[in-house]
């Protein structure tokens, strides 16, 4: 595995079928500026190019405390127009690998809206996440809006969005907005083994999956069916089935051949 970032707010691990990327602003609990957006996108376009796993995590006990409120101050409405966040989020929710969300503490207004851009959220006991952004006098804009209810159904949703409510681990466990807890400790450890999972999984077809599950309503199931009819042709999909055919074949442990 080779790591990159250093000082960066991104810090970049690599190994040959996953990518972990820390948020990497401790000092300000890993509050998104431009800087690490800039960080992201450089990496959404090797992961486009090179595509694999990706593990996203924040540094020292947090996923990431909001935007920049700093930098979010000074920004007028041309700004907004640009979708500075937004652009980003929806760049990592097309990746097209899996992308895992391993969340430690908090996980508010930007940073829970690149939460809910990962396909796969885990937590911990610690986790708070939620939308204040009402409460600053602007709206969650970076992809809550359609995101989260998509996620956890509209009354949810709605809820949350209006009222600023932050969501504590079990209850965030109870509604779906993640699938697991873990210990922080065993955080990492988890997203790892899902990441094994998938790894095991033949790549092509995850690609097609995760693509047919993004897709428009509209477009199943014709959508569905083009992506199948190109992996009933991969040599991929013959050497599987022929190699679970022949395990399927083989006498169990104790019985005679």
């Amino acid at each position: 595995m080779t790591t990159s970032g250093g000082d960066s707010p991104l810090l970049v691990e690599r190994s040959d079928d996953r990518v972990v990327a820390t948020l990497n602003r401790p000092d300000k609990r890993n509050a998104i500026d431009q800087a690490m957006i800039d960080a992201l996108h450089e990496l959404c376009a090797e992961l486009e190019e090179a595509p694999r796993t990706l593990i996203l995590t924040g540094a020292a006990g947090v996923f990431a405390a909001g935007a920049d409120i700093a930098e979010l101050r000074e920004r007028r409405a041309p700004d907004a127009l640009r979708g500075i966040n937004a652009h980003a989020f929806t760049r990592i929710a097309q990746l097209p690998m899996p992308v895992i969300a391993a969340i430690d503490g908090y996980a508010l207004g930007g940073g829970a809206e690149l939460a809910y851009a990962a396909d796969i959220r885990l937590g911990t006991p610690a986790l708070t996440m939620g939308n204040p952004e009402t409460g600053l006098g602007i709206l969650a804009a970076a992809g809550a809006s359609w995101r989260l209810k998509a996620i956890i159904g509209d009354a949810r949703a709605i809820e949350l969005l209006l009222t600023g409510r932050t969501v504590k681990a079990d209850e965030a466990l109870q509604i779906g907005l993640v699938s697991a807890l873990h210990d922080s400790s065993d955080l990492l450890t988890a997203a790892h083994a899902i990441a094994d999972r998938i790894a095991r999984n033949d790549r092509a077809a995850t690609i097609a999956t995760k693509r047919v599950f993004q897709a428009p309503r509209e477009e199943h199931p014709s959508v569905d069916l083009e992506a199948q009819a190109e992996l009933f042709e991969s040599p991929e999909k013959f050497r599987r089935m022929t190699a679970f055919l022949e395990r399927r074949g083989r006498p169990k442990k104790g019985e005679r051949a």
